[in-house]
């Protein structure tokens, strides 16, 4: 297993739409390995394909306390949503920034799982949030695009100037 680059907003390759996976293979098995290694140590719940410059229509999940119940999606699509709820999230491809976002409260989706065996879920609550979060991805979409204009703005800006920070040399900052 390996760990993988994410991508940081607002990097272009984060809009890029994700192909289906055609088969499950070991290749595929192995992308899901080194997403799971890299999220953990991230640490997440959450990784699309898309963040990892990966552009196939997988994501992983683990939303529980012990880290031990990876839930995998692949070629995940939605069947049905309902309900509203206004979450705060974050992301990895966009560190240290945490904002509400609205999305379907219950959702029911069907995918295929690391052997290539077709599932159905009904999710309600955070997973649900986080499966669509995590589809987005897979649709080149980035959670911050449901902001506002004006919080975009201001989180590009804090990136920025993040980066800049993080560029300056060391003995310049401690004398700040």
């Amino acid at each position: 297993m390996a760990l993988l680059h994410i991508l940081r907003y607002p990097d272009p390759r984060l809009y890029t739409v994700a192909a289906r996976v055609d088969r499950v293979d070991h290749r595929i098995r192995k992308l899901i390995k080194d997403m799971a290694e890299t999220m953990y140590a991230a640490p997440g719940v959450g990784l699309a394909a898309t963040q990892v410059d990966t552009h196939l229509r997988v994501i992983i999940l683990d939303i529980s306390e012990a880290h031990d119940q990876l839930g995998v999606f692949i070629n995940p699509e939605l069947t049905a949503a309902s309900g509203v709820a206004d979450r705060e999230e974050g992301c990895l491809s966009v560190p240290g920034v945490y904002e509400k976002v609205r999305r379907a409260e219950r959702i029911t989706v069907r995918a295929l799982d690391a052997q290539g065996k077709p599932y159905t879920l009904e999710a309600e609550g955070l997973l649900a949030v986080c499966i669509q979060h995590e589809m987005d991805h897979l649709e080149g979409r980035v959670f911050v695009e449901r902001l506002s204009r004006l919080k975009r703005q201001r989180i590009l800006a804090k990136l920025k100037k993040r980066g800049r920070r993080a560029a300056e040399p060391e003995a310049r900052r401690l004398a700040l």
